[in-house]
């Protein structure tokens, strides 16, 4: 199964992401997880200094910006 890993500290705009990634999960039809990660300790094991940040199956794709559900869709495909 997928994982999708939203990497933020729970600020206005992490949450904004994590609520684009549902979107873009429910809108793809895909079935997969969406973890939250809220540990800065892990947000950095994925090398991000800068929130937010997306990672589908441990590699991130996006870095301290919010990503629109589409763009995210075609990160999924």
């Amino acid at each position: 199964m997928l994982r999708i890993q939203v990497l933020g500290t729970g600020c206005p705009k992490c949450k904004k992401l994590a609520e684009n990634a549902a979107a873009a999960v429910q809108g793809a039809g895909i079935e997969c997880e969406i973890i939250k990660v809220t540990d800065i300790n892990e947000i950095m094991k994925f090398g991000v200094m800068m929130t937010p940040a997306l990672a589908i199956d441990e590699k991130v794709k996006v870095v301290g910006k919010v990503p629109s559900p589409d763009e995210i869709k075609k990160m999924l495909a």
